[in-house]
């Protein structure tokens, strides 16, 4: 097996991509009012953002990041959704992010690096090989999603500025268009959203630039037209729509951290066996299975643990949560 290759899943555990578009139907059908998960088509979607959803971003499979679990239907994965600055409901992603404006779109790099620059996302488009890599995807709420991510690695681009010896993190800043995000009036965040990285975790390899998924650019509602995905974490660590990048000395405070310290840490890996303070995190669904469907245990890091696990060698994972 590679150095970087992701344990072989049963088939019989990937969700079938017919499933992930469409929340509504497939709550409707498990009879769950809000809690249910299930399949269904597309119900209300414009003729905007379906075109859109069409786009076509061709990627080569990478087998070094390749889950052989089932995938998570892509109606599941592109309206249950978190992205506050549409609102705090799964479905506001899907039902507003059709507004936001993501042409033209810069990305801004700064800080503790040789060279700040500014790049077009389009440049950024064409800076590497557009590879698939199929993660597992972890949510606080104890569900998971299994997702094929269409980018490249962070690293790629990151030393494209050189960071210098000051640069010990990596903080990611998001957009906000007030026009365009009706999130925005909500103050339960103070805007714009802000993650970060150790830099190390910055510059693993798993680390993702992500610009697709399912084979097309990014809908709206999952980040676009550009995110990060960092599949041993859990997912409000993988900032969406991202317009700054900045490489600092101190840690950033972090929008969940600023807003939950005892509930969100910095380092948001993967821990089972460290309960969240409303919800255990031992196990966990398998989102587009049904409420019902059995749970299962929950895999310190993700599962990702061969791959990351040195990172935090003689750290304490319950107090660096």
């Amino acid at each position: 097996m590679p150095k970087n290759a992701i344990p072989p899943i049963a088939a019989s555990e990937i969700t079938p991509e017919s499933v992930w578009l469409s929340r509504r139907h497939w709550l409707q059908q498990a009879g769950l009012g809000a809690l249910a998960l299930g399949s269904g088509g597309l119900l209300g979607m414009d003729s905007a953002r379906a075109a859109g959803a069409e786009q076509k971003l061709p990627a080569t499979p990478n087998p070094e990041y390749w889950l052989s679990n089932k995938q998570t239907s892509e109606k599941d994965v592109s309206s249950y959704n978190n992205f506050y600055e549409f609102g705090t409901g799964k479905t506001d992603p899907y039902e507003y992010a059709d507004k936001l404006q993501t042409r033209p779109w810069t990305i801004t790099i700064e800080g503790e690096v040789a060279k700040p620059r500014t790049f077009d996302i389009d440049d950024l488009l064409k800076l590497a090989a557009i590879e698939e890599r199929v993660y597992r995807l972890r949510c606080v709420e104890a569900w998971s999603m299994v997702i094929p991510w269409n980018g490249y690695s962070l690293s790629t681009l990151l030393r494209k500025v050189e960071p210098t010896s000051k640069a010990k993190y990596v903080e990611f800043i998001t957009a906000v268009q007030p026009g365009n995000m009706p999130g925005l009036n909500d103050r339960i965040i103070d805007w714009p959203y802000t993650e970060g990285l150790r830099i190390d975790e910055a510059m693993h390899p798993l680390t993702m630039l992500v610009f697709g998924v399912y084979g097309k650019m990014l809908p709206n509602q999952n980040g676009a037209p550009m995110r990060v995905a960092i599949p041993w974490k859990y997912g409000f660590k993988s900032g969406k729509s991202i317009v700054k990048i900045r490489l600092v000395e101190k840690m950033p405070v972090t929008s969940w951290v600023k807003i939950a310290p005892n509930e969100y840490g910095f380092y948001a890996n993967v821990n089972p066996d460290v309960p969240h303070p409303r919800w255990s995190q031992a196990t966990e669904r398998r989102i587009g299975d049904g409420f019902f469907a059995p749970r299962v245990d929950t895999l310190a890091f993700n599962g990702y643990g061969e791959q990351v696990a040195a990172m935090y060698a003689g750290m304490d994972l319950r107090k660096n949560y």
